[in-house]
């Protein structure tokens, strides 16, 4: 009885804490309200429209009359950009103080698995950002990597709405703990760089809805995202900074959006259809700001009645809204930049996405008790990524380089030595091209001196990949090559140097049939941020075991990859039409049978792993039910390790198109050495639907399913069938 009671009394003061903090936070946003609509009684039409438009390259105008300040904005998801030059243009200011922690790239993000770092990452970055006085910062990037050759795919996450929105949900979390807006982008379908200004993307509604949406659709209901950046592209004939649809009728009618829709820079295209359509503000880089569209024009179109004073008050409402929740914020986040809690979630994001591909004469971990010493060969050895290309840079505090962090770690027991191997030289598009210039030709005189510092060695560990110049927004690189005559130099490295290691650097999928057909080791690093190269070196030397898992596919060949195959990219007079339709990724190679390089999904480890007994809550669920699923997971190694569950669903004899299978869930989980662990995992029923473009909803299909456990897509370990009837 008295158990009872106490129990009684802790649940009702829980239930009115819970209703005192709802009426709490009720009270603050209808006091917000309440300011907002003072505020917007108070100005005057042209000092609404200044709230519009850039007055500078990343800010709005303010009104310093009602002490309205601009929103401030700058460049993420790979830190917190530099401060630019008060002159004017993408010139850095060159301050000493705007130094920022280079966070790794969006793919490696997504090679962890782990959505509790995407939210450490977000937290750090959110920081940094309010230290430096931002309200808005342009992270996370999130589009789908629907062709493997993308410009932008290092910093886009995955080919899998379900990993994107796993990791972008807790990433926007993280930033607006700190009292500044994530702003989430591309909205939508920015999915190559190629014609990007102008082209224009068809797509079924069904691939819409369950491919390119779906990250997008839980940044918002989920995340609570306070904006959203349109992208530069077309969608169905209409930009996507003018699209009725996109704007108004899904992203604001349909998931209730109540922030602010910004465009991409320069990707504004109209006046009246603009705003109209759903864009509050418009940003560029090039004065005079007074010229854009939501500017003088914008005012002019106001008075001449194609525009209503409601539709500007309603923009200049969110921008409010979104100010009192940065900059005007009563508990203001104090922030900080380059702190050791940053390099910190830095390494642990970087540690977990490092993948092993291939180790099958166990060279790695290092034993260094017997290894003397180490060829350090490749350019990509010494490359600092923080900046380069065209794009979101980081001005970074420092960055640890593989070399620098192999020397940290084996310098003083281990003998390294060091050479260049090749020249990674980009030519720079905006610039004339000069005559007779082969980025890719191997330089016979840096292999020569590679083949000869390998063969004086013990392990030679070679380099290779792209970097921020060769991997870079604004263009898509013509094929899978590796550049700068890579393959040259790994061939004669491994034919000079038997124990010969592979380490490819990039953010996107590269041809690397070659190697994985003449080496024996090989592992796949990132753009990894300030202390990638201490992350890389604790991995290689069996401090840290490798845990991460490809975001994407890598395929055989370019024109197997389904936007290759079906001859939709770049488009046809500058319009493309996505003909694979939800068969994107993974989906297409396992649907078609066509067998990647390297599985979505796949990474290896120091230590391996068994799974058992895997089994459902019932056999039978009805729509409104959730599945739980539990699974054995055993480390039959000698060494403690993390592993990933990956928890895929299928529908034999379906009555619609289906992928063969569909990520639905996965857990990382650490498992120790001889030890087994029990994975519990949940789904609803409801996620096993599909969109039908008929009914314009969407439906759970009758029958059985397959639950399929594994390692990768291609690596199923256990498969468990369940019914699903009709019912609530």
């Amino acid at each position: 009885m008295k158990k009872n009671l106490t129990r009684f009394v802790a649940t009702l003061i829980a239930m009115l804490t819970l209703t005192s903090v709802a009426f709490a936070q009720n009270n603050n946003d209808a006091a917000t309200e309440a300011k907002i609509n003072n505020l917007i009684k108070k100005m005057t039409l042209e000092e609404k429209i200044t709230m519009l438009h850039a007055n500078s390259i990343f800010k709005t105008g303010g009104i310093p009359r009602l002490s309205i300040p601009g929103l401030s904005m700058d460049d993420g998801p790979l830190g917190v950009r530099e401060e630019l030059s008060p002159k004017g243009g993408w010139a850095p200011a060159n301050l000493t103080t705007d130094s920022s922690t280079f966070f790794p790239n969006g793919s490696a993000l997504a090679a962890t698995w782990n959505p509790s770092l995407a939210y450490r990452y977000g937290v750090a970055l959110g920081e940094e950002a309010r230290a430096r006085g931002k309200d808005v910062i342009l992270a996370p990037a999130i589009n789908i990597t629907r062709i493997p050759i993308g410009g932008r795919t290092y910093e886009y996450l995955s080919e899998d709405p379900f990993l994107n929105t796993q990791l972008a949900v807790n990433a926007i979390k993280g930033i607006q703990t700190q009292n500044v807006a994530a702003c989430v982008k591309h909205f939508a379908l920015n999915n190559q760089e190629t014609n990007r200004g102008t082209v224009n993307v068809e797509v079924s509604e069904r691939a819409l809805r369950e491919i390119y949406f779906p990250a997008f659709k839980a940044s918002i209901e989920d995340a609570k995202s306070w904006s959203i950046m349109a992208a530069y592209n077309k969608f169905r004939g209409e930009y996507c900074s003018e699209n009725d649809y996109l704007l108004n009728k899904v992203l604001r009618g349909e998931w209730g959006f109540k922030g602010i829709v910004i465009s991409d820079w320069g990707g504004t295209h109209s006046t009246v259809a603009a705003a109209n359509n759903g864009l509050d503000v418009e940003m560029g880089s090039r004065p005079p700001y007074d010229n854009y569209y939501f500017a003088n024009t914008l005012l002019d179109s106001v008075k001449a009645g194609k525009v209503s004073e409601k539709t500007i008050d309603e923009k200049v409402h969110r921008i409010l809204w979104v100010l009192y929740k940065t900059s005007l914020s009563k508990n203001m986040a104090k922030g900080s930049v380059n702190t050791p809690a940053h390099s910190q979630t830095v390494y642990d994001i970087a540690s977990e996405s490092i993948v092993l591909l291939k180790n099958d004469k166990n060279l790695l971990p290092l034993n260094t008790a017997r290894i003397k010493t180490i060829a350090v060969i490749g350019d990509n050895a010494t490359h600092t990524n923080h900046s380069g290309g065209f794009g979101a840079g980081v001005k970074a505090k420092y960055e640890i380089t593989p070399l620098q962090g192999l020397q940290n770690a084996l310098g003083k027991t281990v003998q390294i030595n060091f050479a260049q191997g090749y020249t990674a030289h980009v030519e720079n598009p905006w610039e004339k091209k000069k005559e007779n210039v082969d980025v890719n030709q191997p330089d016979s005189a840096l292999i020569k001196q590679a083949v000869n510092t390998a063969k004086n060695s013990d392990i030679a560990i070679v380099f290779i990949g792209g970097n921020r110049d060769y991997e870079s927004e604004s263009r898509d690189r013509k094929d899978l090559s590796l550049p700068f005559g890579e393959q040259a130099l790994v061939d004669a490295v491994t034919a000079a140097n038997a124990n010969t290691i592979v380490v490819v650097i990039g953010g996107a999928p590269y041809d690397i049939n070659k190697i994985k057909k003449d080496n024996n080791t090989i592992v796949w690093s990132w753009f990894n941020g300030s202390e990638g190269g201490h992350a890389l070196a604790d991995v290689l030397t069996g401090k840290v075991n490798p845990s991460g898992k490809l975001p994407f596919t890598f395929p055989v060949s370019l024109d197997e990859s389904p936007a290759f195959y079906l001859h939709t990219f770049p488009g046809d007079n500058l319009t493309t039409d996505y003909k694979e339709g939800i068969l994107v990724g993974y989906r297409w190679y396992d649907t078609k049978n066509i067998a990647p390089l390297y599985p979505f999904g796949y990474g290896l480890s120091y230590t391996d792993f068994k799974y058992s007994g895997l089994k459902t809550d019932k056999k039978t669920y009805k729509t409104n039910d959730n599945i739980t699923i539990t699974t054995m997971v055993k480390n039959t190694g000698k060494r403690a390790g993390k592993e990933t569950v990956e928890l895929y669903i299928g529908k034999p004899n379906s009555a619609v198109e289906r992928a063969e299978k569909e990520l639905k869930a996965f857990k990382k989980v650490m498992v120790p050495a001889g030890k087994e662990v029990t994975v519990t995992l949940s789904l609803p029923v409801k996620s096993l639907a599909y969109y039908d473009e008929g009914k314009s909803k969407w439906v759970v299909e009758p029958g059985n399913y397959n639950l399929m456990v594994g390692k990768s897509s291609r690596d199923i370990e256990a498969t468990e069938s369940i019914s699903v009837g009709g019912g609530k």
